[in-house]
């Protein structure tokens, strides 16, 4: 049976797109999935700074495609996404110290992710904010000041660190980066159709 890690950042919206569009391709072939939390920032510090120069010229024909691109992937998806917002880009490391309280509770985190995905591209809601991401976690039926809480632990900070140097170790330079067992390595909702090829066994 096929295995696929999916490293994410809640920031991302081609993240968000492929975090929606990889579960029928998981039912599809059977796969089996780890979700990994890492921090994109901290990549994009260390392999990856043409990201924030991209940024500087938000008005560049490349950048006014990429929303319009990015639209009609959603459309194509079914996925709401009402960006960029006032929030963009959004600092995202106390949301992902909660997914890292989360992870090994696989379920539950897929629950949490999808819940603030749609708070910060369909509601722009400030996943910033601690009041958010408490909010969010209750309206999954969590205690979310219990976890808020849990994310301010050492252990979990750490974990956060851990799996963002994983990312960078294993050659990932942005998210989502995927691996199918292991070592096959993957970058973006644009390349999901190679994803289910590997793990069909293409």
């Amino acid at each position: 049976m096929a295995h696929l890690e999916f490293f994410f950042d809640l920031s991302s919206p081609w993240t968000r797109l492929a975090f929606h569009n990889v579960r029928p391709i998981l039912a599809e072939t059977g796969a089996t999935v780890r979700w990994r939390p890492f921090l994109v920032g901290g990549v994009f510090n260390a392999v990856n700074p043409a990201v924030y120069a991209g940024r500087e010229t938000p008005d560049s024909p490349r950048m006014r495609h990429t929303w319009t691109w990015l639209r009609d992937w959603a459309r194509l998806a079914g996925v709401p996404m009402n960006f960029p917002s006032a929030h963009h880009p959004v600092r995202s490391v106390h949301a992902m110290r909660v997914c890292c309280a989360l992870e090994d509770d696989q379920a539950t985190l897929a629950r949490f992710a999808e819940a603030a995905f749609h708070a910060y591209f369909a509601e722009q809601r400030n996943l910033d904010d601690p009041a958010v991401l408490v909010d969010v976690a209750d309206a999954c039926g969590l205690d979310g000041a219990a976890l808020a809480a849990r994310a301010g632990d050492d252990d979990v900070k750490q974990r956060l660190r851990d799996n963002t140097q994983a990312v960078i170790d294993r050659g990932g330079f942005g998210s989502p980066t995927m691996f199918v067992d292991g070592t096959r390595i993957y970058f973006g909702n644009d390349q999901l159709p190679l994803v289910r090829q590997a793990l069909a066994g293409g």
